[in-house]
């Protein structure tokens, strides 16, 4: 075998394939396809798992037709909670506003409007003196500077000295 250009590798002994037991070493495509066996499904059974309320939270009602009165409507807690942009930015609705946002690595672009919209992985703002409407991707948003926000923080939170424009 001193020329490998010369090696015909269908000359080689058959070889045991542990994978198929004592099956002779053959090319895939002749290989026998391992049958094929569906898992029993079980039916779907809804059942009540009881849970204990956390403290300090409301218990549902029962008076009426209607449904247990949630303290905070259901939903995702990234939509409800002000700890999260999604949730901040639904406290910001009607609101004058610049967002910023960061295009692939290394590029910055902005967008000026009023938020009308906050959306699970969207935003839709009105731009100034236009009747058009931009969605913009939620993911992508670095900045979002609100106009006249600051006066709607609480009174230990105003800021003490505003810097000149």
């Amino acid at each position: 075998m001193e020329d490998w250009l010369d090696f015909d590798y269908r000359q080689m002994p058959e070889v045991q394939n542990p994978m198929y037991g004592q099956l002779p070493m053959m090319p895939w495509c002749q290989q026998a396809m391992m049958p094929y066996q569906q898992m029993p499904v079980m039916p779907y059974q809804q059942t009540a798992v009881p849970t204990a309320p956390m403290p300090g939270a409301q218990m549902p009602t029962t008076e009426g037709e209607g449904g247990p009165d949630f303290e905070m409507e259901p939903g995702a807690p990234v939509q409800q909670n002000r700890n999260y942009l999604q949730g901040y930015l639904r406290t910001q609705l009607g609101k004058s506003m610049r967002v910023e946002f960061l295009i692939g690595t290394s590029i910055l672009t902005d967008r000026v409007g009023t938020l009308v919209e906050v959306g699970i992985d969207h935003i839709a703002l009105v731009p100034f003196n236009s009747n058009d409407l931009q969605i913009a991707d939620l993911y992508s948003i670095k900045f979002v500077e609100v106009f006249g926000g600051a006066r709607d923080l609480p009174s230990h939170l105003q800021p003490t000295t505003t810097a000149p424009r």
